[in-house]
């Protein structure tokens, strides 16, 4: 009997510290940021991982200014987490990388409610997929057509014109398609040159990419910013769960929730900052068959599996709450 007791009591003990070994592991998080340690990005994961230190993780952040390579090496196991945009980070969670589907979201105060809501633990089972687990969506601002001449300022003038898409994004060839213009596969890295040297006429971008990219550059003296959100830009930290402390996906989200509105005064503060001159305003008639263009393109894209139905469901609800008088309201087919 004390034979079987003493047994008993060994598991116990190997088994306590075998969980606080668990525990009190290190993590490594990737984290993609356009100007590396120096970025906007990698200073708010300086913070993350400071906060979660309390929820028992021990997170050491690795800086990325290639987003793929970032992507790639989180797959390969070389790191427990990653930092990237919501476009790269769709293949690992296609529900919260639809957040970032074309014309979805058109306001900043929707984007707030749709975060609120991803913190809400009913998502929670939304979060995990496979082996991936998202632990945070950050906005990162309204992606803006950018365009090397003003006079290209509405649709039939965009027939013919070269537009930079991401080469792994196949939601960005099929819209540039279906407008009758020519996509360019591009990526972060490369995008922004194109445009500058004139390789495409036309690149969808952030406000706070503007400055860091030199994207005046394109937009010379003839060029424009389109003020008509066409996407929200996303970040996504996205972990293996299985390195990091039980419970600390929840805790995490919920955390990043309470980060958004500091996000969001970044954002405008930099929209603000860009000289009035290079705005160009999209004429209200214009508007409804932009919104009709981009609501089908949704539409086909789910159908193609490429966006996420329940999450396309979800910010429709959003908008309708927003908007409750919109023609979609009343249709049952998104």
């Amino acid at each position: 009997m004390k034979k079987t007791n003493m047994l008993a009591a060994a598991v116990v003990t190997a088994s306590v510290a075998l969980s606080t070994a668990a525990h009190a592991a290190k993590q490594t998080v990737c984290v993609f940021d356009l100007l590396g340690t120096g970025g906007d990005v990698y200073a708010m994961m300086k913070d993350y991982s400071l906060a979660a230190a309390k929820w028992g993780a021990d997170i050491t952040l690795k800086p990325y200014t290639d987003e793929r390579i970032a992507a790639e090496d989180f797959k390969a196991g070389q790191c427990d987490g990653v930092s990237l945009t919501g476009l790269r980070g769709r293949q690992f969670n296609t529900f919260t990388g639809s957040i970032d589907s074309i014309g979805a979201i058109t306001t900043y105060a929707q984007m707030k409610d749709v975060l609120t809501l991803l913190s809400n633990p009913k998502m929670g089972p939304y979060m995990a997929s496979g082996a991936y687990e998202v632990v945070g969506v950050m906005p990162l601002g309204a992606g803006y057509l950018l365009v090397n001449d003003r006079a290209i300022n509405n649709l039939s003038k965009v027939s013919g014109k070269k537009i930079a898409v991401l080469d792994y994004d196949k939601s960005q060839a099929k819209m540039v398609q279906k407008i009758g213009a020519q996509p360019v596969a591009s990526d972060i890295t490369n995008f922004a040159g194109k445009f500058n040297n004139g390789q495409v006429d036309i690149v969808a971008a952030p406000a706070v990419a503007i400055k860091p990219l030199e994207l005046y550059k394109g937009l010379g003296t003839k060029g424009a910013i389109v003020r008509f959100p066409i996407v929200q830009i996303t970040g996504n930290i996205i972990i293996n769960p299985k390195k990091f402390p039980d419970g600390f996906g929840q805790k995490s989200r919920e955390y990043v929730a309470t980060q958004t509105d500091k996000a969001f005064k970044t954002i405008e503060k930099t929209e603000r900052d860009v000289p009035a001159k290079y705005w160009m305003d999209v004429a209200e008639a214009d508007k409804p068959g932009y919104i009709k263009l981009m609501r089908e393109s949704r539409i086909a894209l789910a159908a193609d599996g490429i966006y996420d139905k329940k999450m396309l469901s979800l910010l429709k609800r959003v908008r309708c709450k927003h908007d409750p008088a919109s023609f979609e309201c009343a249709l049952k087919d998104e």
